[in-house]
């Protein structure tokens, strides 16, 4: 029998200047921190921080945490120190990005601390449903009429039972808390970003290697529909924003199911729909 592959201890990212603030890290999925919102964690009004600033991401033997600088241009600082390659964290360091930039504390989850907020999780459950039981029996007392329970509708990335927002959403298989998110932006971008540069140089090429008109322009004729096949190809990124700065992002080919997603987070959010 194998043993199973070792994982690294629970931790989080705290914000210095807001300890209620934190982002839980996950060993399967580098936590990258910079302005652009392609990042795990976007922080856009951040002063000195880079489009793509840091990664913090499980080290090679699986049994830590690592933080690596991404080439920025104002630098990674644990505690006092710049980094240049990448450097293993401990519980309580001191992260700063930049030399004015935000600054976090690295700390790990206690076994105690995951055990209580799984308690409280099953707690809240448990409450709830004593209370959802307690409703529908005076409801019945009351009416004299005994109703069939709905089983509740589940959810793609949106969904709505009974008129009424759903407490959570599915994202990519991943469920997120509606109060945790701030906004849902849908972005499309070209899939072949350089087509019609590539497609310029074969012209000249066709046209040092190739003097004979009749087979030149065939060529540039067929090079081009083809550029303008591929140019057009794009990728449609629904960005989920969520008010910690922590961002998920999931790819569609189709627009018009993009457009269907991301409009159905934000009636759930009570956001207005655009076109």
């Amino acid at each position: 029998m194998t043993n199973p592959a070792p994982a690294p201890p629970h931790a989080r990212l705290v914000q210095q200047n807001d300890p209620g603030s934190s982002v839980p890290l996950d060993s399967g999925r580098p936590l990258s921190i910079g302005r652009d919102p392609a990042n795990q964690l976007c922080l856009p009004n951040a002063a000195g921080l880079s489009r793509r600033h840091a990664e913090i991401r499980s080290s090679s033997d699986n049994t830590g945490w690592v933080i690596a600088d991404l080439g920025s241009a104002n630098g990674t600082y644990v505690g006092r120190q710049r980094i240049t390659a990448p450097h293993p964290l401990q519980d309580g360091d001191r992260i700063q990005l930049g030399r004015n930039g935000p600054v976090f504390l690295f700390q790990w989850e206690s076994a105690t601390a995951q055990q209580s907020s799984a308690s409280s999780a099953t707690g809240s459950q448990a409450t709830a449903a004593t209370t959802t039981a307690s409703k529908t029996t005076a409801s019945k007392s009351t009416s004299g009429k005994a109703r069939a329970a709905r089983p509740a509708p589940q959810p793609a990335v949106a969904a709505q039972a009974a008129g009424s927002a759903p407490a959570e959403i599915d994202i990519g298989g991943e469920r997120i808390s509606l109060d945790r998110i701030r906004s849902a932006e849908l972005r499309s971008q070209a899939l072949h970003h350089h087509i019609f540069s590539w497609w310029v140089l074969a012209c000249l090429g066709g046209l040092l290697l190739l003097p004979f008109p009749l087979v030149f322009w065939p060529l540039q004729v067929a090079a081009l529909a083809g550029a303008v096949l591929l140019g057009s190809r794009k990728q449609h990124v629904l960005v989920v924003v969520l008010r910690d700065g922590l961002a998920y992002r999931r790819s569609f080919s189709n627009r018009i199911t993009a457009l269907s997603h991301r409009n159905g987070i934000r009636r759930a959010l009570g956001q207005p729909v655009e076109p």
